[in-house]
């Protein structure tokens, strides 16, 4: 039995990279998103919560985790951050294999990984796509969210590869700075050759 085509997600900030994992949802392709993941053991009743307390007391309620109280204790101070990755990360990776058992049968596998090339990830991926969009659209679409500053952004960006490099790096780019239709048409055209390309 051959095993799934694993596909590596990724996308600097505003380049639609949410959108586009919907598309390849849409296309047939199943979707691991880490972050949602996390969301949700994070979230009201989520499995991470009590370690999560008993490492950080007062940093979760009755929604979940307060992420502005971790934030504060954990952002300014590496070691209680490796702590809190600790407990994140392998709670992940065992989210990771159950996807993929339970996908085994899949031709294709999309995992959704914002900073695939800043945390090494793109080892474990078979292709890599990269989402990008002109530095212009992206910069309109990420002022547009609520609470985003020039300097937030700009921040965000410094801690990111930069767009040039992610485009140089990846097998294949979806241009976003188009419709949404004609992006949608570059995910089904690369689908089908990435499924061509398996019984070749």
């Amino acid at each position: 039995m051959t095993r799934p085509t694993i596909i590596g997600l990724t996308g600097s900030i505003g380049m639609g990279k949410s959108t586009v994992a919907v598309m390849f949802e849409d296309a047939g392709v199943p979707v691991f998103d880490a972050d949602a993941e996390v969301r949700a053991m994070q979230g009201e009743g989520g499995e991470l919560l009590p370690a999560i307390e008993a490492t950080f007391p007062g940093s979760t309620g009755p929604q979940g985790v307060d992420r502005d109280a971790l934030g504060k204790l954990v952002f300014a101070d590496k070691e209680k951050l490796a702590q809190l990755e600790a407990i994140v990360h392998p709670a992940v990776g065992a989210k990771r294999a159950q996807f993929l058992e339970e996908n085994a049968e899949a031709p294709l596998l999309l995992f959704d990984i914002p900073l695939l090339f800043e945390g090494g990830s793109y080892a474990m991926v078979d292709v890599i796509v990269v989402v990008s969009a002109p530095a212009e659209v992206q910069r309109e679409r990420v002022l547009a969210r609520p609470g985003m500053t020039v300097e937030k952004f700009k921040h965000i960006l410094g801690l990111q590869t930069p767009d040039a490099e992610k485009r140089e790096r990846a097998d294949h780019v979806i241009n976003t700075g188009t419709t949404l239709e004609e992006t949608r048409e570059q995910v089904r055209t690369l689908v089908e050759k990435l499924l061509q390309s398996r019984t070749q």
